[in-house]
């Protein structure tokens, strides 16, 4: 035991070497080992940034998703019309001024589309609209015929505007007007915007490669410029091949259009050759709906002979035409853009159906790079035979088995035990 002076505390304790100070009292030593560590306050701030620093960005890019994927739709576009203006800027003219001169062509394109198809819709309409009173007395004759009735196509107009169904109708339709409006100023401010930074991204090429590869080593830069180049030989391959393609289906269609007599046959051979272009798997038979439909309203044979077309149109385009016109451009798989358009739909909705298929390529060509390929063994396997003898089907055995007499069987049996035995 330790001893103690007058007040009861631990006495110094004497050494050859001096004298060791008291112990600390229990209390100290307590409150020392509850003292909190020096890093925590500091790690629970970081933690604390860290949260805010990532909740700050997920609301800022959800509030710019919209501009983000302008910029990737301009990115695509510009990198569609890069060879065109690359063209002409290597025959002396001004990088901005070919630029201009593209874009200018494209938005002539464009309102020639949609005002030819405007226009035939329009058409169609005022047609439909002139042509409904005897539509409609057609019906009531033969509603009477049918069901011995008495209907009157006066009764039938009043009945019309009366009734709930149509002042419900009407008043849902003058309160969707603003929402229809705001739809379309929003519509040509994203066509806007899309527009100006694909401009400037097409443009400005040469200055943007040089801007991203000053931050970068000299290895990395050679790899972005390897990926740059292949991003452009890709799409603009994709959409030119592509604007070809609708070019041969738009004047064949336009020929079977004009040979059977149905109204408009230019702009429905431009409309057949542009929506099944450039909508992907499924746009050649939603581009023929529309002609099918005018077609039916001329005859009906007229609607199965546009059918028929379409179908073998789009096995001649599958099979001779589109392999030869993008073997050396966009050459993947059709299950591999197939599957590529249904994940950019599901990811980006219209536009990542149109970019899928040129992004997918892009990046099959340069991974193709790096990716190390051997020689393939002359194997039958290989081509989708199987060896003689080999891989034979458990419904072949069993019926060869079932051919064998039971005496055979039997010694076959036996014959195995006795070498088994032997074994």
């Amino acid at each position: 035991m330790a001893p103690t002076d007058e007040t009861g505390q631990s006495a110094p304790h004497t050494s050859p070497y001096g004298t060791t100070p008291p112990a600390p009292p229990a209390d100290a030593a307590t409150g020392a080992a509850a003292r909190m560590p020096r890093w925590l306050p500091r790690a629970m701030v970081l933690a604390l940034s860290l949260i805010a620093v990532f909740q700050l960005g997920s609301w800022a890019f959800h509030q710019l998703i919209g501009l983000l994927i302008n910029i990737v739709i301009a990115f695509f576009l510009a990198l569609a019309i890069e060879p065109a203006v690359s063209w002409m800027a290597a025959h002396g003219m001004r990088r901005g001024l070919a630029t201009f001169l593209v874009f200018f062509g494209l938005l002539i394109v464009t309102a020639g589309f949609v005002v030819l198809l405007g226009s035939m819709l329009a058409g169609q309409i005022i047609k439909m609209i002139e042509g409904f009173p005897d539509y409609l007395d057609s019906v009531i004759n033969w509603i009477n015929t049918t069901f011995h009735t008495h209907l009157r196509r006066v009764d039938v107009q009043e009945g019309l505007l009366h009734s709930d169904w149509l002042r419900r109708y009407a008043q849902n339709s003058a309160a969707g007007v603003l929402d229809v409006s705001t739809q379309v100023l929003g519509g040509l401010f994203r066509l806007l915007t899309v527009a100006l930074f694909s401009f400037y991204f097409a443009a400005d090429g040469p200055r943007l490669r040089r801007t991203i590869c000053s931050v970068l080593p000299p290895a990395r830069q050679a790899e972005v410029l390897r990926a740059w180049e292949i991003a452009v030989d890709k799409t603009g391959g994709y959409l030119y091949s592509r604007g070809l393609m609708a070019l041969i289906s738009g004047v064949a269609h336009y020929i079977l259009l004009e040979a059977l007599g149905i109204p408009y046959a230019p702009v429905l051979g431009l409309w057949v050759g542009v929506v099944s272009q450039f909508v992907p798997t499924i746009g050649t038979y939603l581009a023929g709906a529309l002609p099918m439909l005018i077609a039916f309203t001329v005859n009906p044979w007229y609607a199965v002979w546009v059918l028929g077309f379409v179908v073998i149109y789009q096995q001649f385009e599958n099979y001779v035409l589109q392999p030869k016109l993008t073997q050396k451009t966009v050459d993947i798989h059709p299950a591999l853009a197939f599957g590529s358009v249904v994940a950019g739909t599901a990811l980006l909705g219209a536009v990542g159906a149109l970019i899928a298929i040129p992004a997918v390529a892009t990046l099959q060509a340069f991974l193709g790079a790096y990716v190390k390929r051997y020689a393939v063994t002359d194997d039958p396997r290989v081509h989708g035979h199987r060896r003689r003898g080999e891989g034979s089907s458990l419904f072949t055995r069993a019926w060869q088995l079932a051919r064998r007499s039971p005496d055979t069987r039997s010694g076959e049996g036996s014959v195995q035990e006795a070498d088994r035995e032997s074994e």
